[in-house]
């Protein structure tokens, strides 16, 4: 079974070959084409993670038509490809969402906002399979369908000092990370998981990888 996590996150990457290396696929892993949707800001932000991975799904439907079309440079169709879309929750304000910061000064504001308090992270993932294969339940691009995904878990920061959050910018593990930090990186001693799972903030719906792995063995 060929396996394709349409995502440009080294940490989703590093995650999805950890949790399915022993599930005996091959695993490839590279960004969509298209622009990232904006998600409405009236929604809430697990509404917000959904409706951008929603729109995931959908590019990823589309691009996936046009290679199979092409005849694919990998070397064939993938069977099932994954999405995923992670916000941070601001603590402050229930429907402001903390994506990846720009650089180096957004990310310390972000980190000021999380220092002290605890915060909700959500994340969306879906798995998409191909034409032909299993029928999930929401129609997509080219005969594509998938299920969809989003929970959240809570992370309790300690209070940083200015030292902290130096070291933390310092060494570049805000870069990509939704909120400005890595819960399995440089951030981990400084927070931790109060509640929900910790794959869920590393960027993958706990449920999503479940169901890809009873996927992957029904259809062994």
């Amino acid at each position: 079974m060929r396996v394709l996590l349409a995502s440009a996150s080294e940490r989703r990457r590093e995650l999805l070959f950890r949790l399915l290396e022993d599930e005996g696929v091959t695993l490839h892993s590279r960004g969509l084409s298209a622009k990232e949707a904006i998600a409405p800001n009236f929604l809430g932000v697990g509404e917000k993670a959904e409706f951008t991975c929603m729109a995931k799904a959908v590019s990823a439907s589309e691009e996936q038509t046009l290679l199979h079309q092409e005849e694919s440079a990998d070397g064939g169709a993938f069977d099932i490809v994954i999405v995923s879309d992670t916000l941070v929750e601001d603590p402050g304000d229930h429907l402001l969402a903390m994506g990846k910061p720009s650089d180096g000064t957004e990310a310390v504001s972000m980190l000021l906002r999380l220092s002290g308090g605890r915060h909700r992270v959500w994340s969306s993932s879906a798995i998409l399979s191909r034409p032909g294969g299993p029928v999930f339940s929401i129609p997509l691009h080219g005969g594509w369908t998938a299920e969809i995904w989003t929970e959240s878990s809570i992370v309790q920061f300690e209070d940083l000092s200015e030292e902290s959050i130096f070291q933390l910018i310092e060494s570049g593990s805000w870069e990509g990370k939704a909120g400005g930090y890595d819960l399995a990186g440089e951030a981990s001693s400084h927070c931790n998981l109060v509640e929900g799972q910790e794959v869920t903030v590393l960027g993958l719906a706990s449920e999503s990888i479940e169901f890809l792995r009873a996927e992957i063995a029904r259809r062994r």
